[in-house]
């Protein structure tokens, strides 16, 4: 866990910056990023969240990231995988702040 940890605290806003607006699944991984750094969220999400945003973060993965139309699907799917095991753990407070991280609108729901 450490090394994916070290992996996404090095590399994830910086990738992020890159593709965020050729992903549809921006925010759900910077809500990802947001619930794993979270001291409230449970180990095994956090290592869980880590692994599939470090297979993210990689440079080198199943699919490259610069196939077109392609590139991103794996990344996609270990990212929502990963999120279905632990989506009961993501909290509005982590969607908010990501939502703000990335600059979009806030949305208009509950509180946390």
């Amino acid at each position: 866990m450490a090394r994916n940890e070290k992996t996404v605290r090095e590399g994830f806003w910086k990738k992020m910056a890159r593709v965020a607006g050729k992903v549809p699944f921006a925010e759900e991984a910077a809500a990802a990023w947001f619930c794993a750094r979270d001291p409230e969220t449970p180990m095994r999400v956090r290592a869980t969240l880590l692994a599939a945003l470090a297979y993210f973060v990689m440079p080198v993965d199943f699919i490259p990231d610069i196939v077109a139309a392609f590139g991103f699907t794996d990344d996609a799917t270990v990212l929502m995988a990963a999120l279905g095991l632990v989506s009961s753990y993501m909290k509005p407070r982590h969607r908010k702040a990501a939502r703000q991280a990335l600059g979009l609108p806030a949305e208009k729901s509950g509180t946390d």
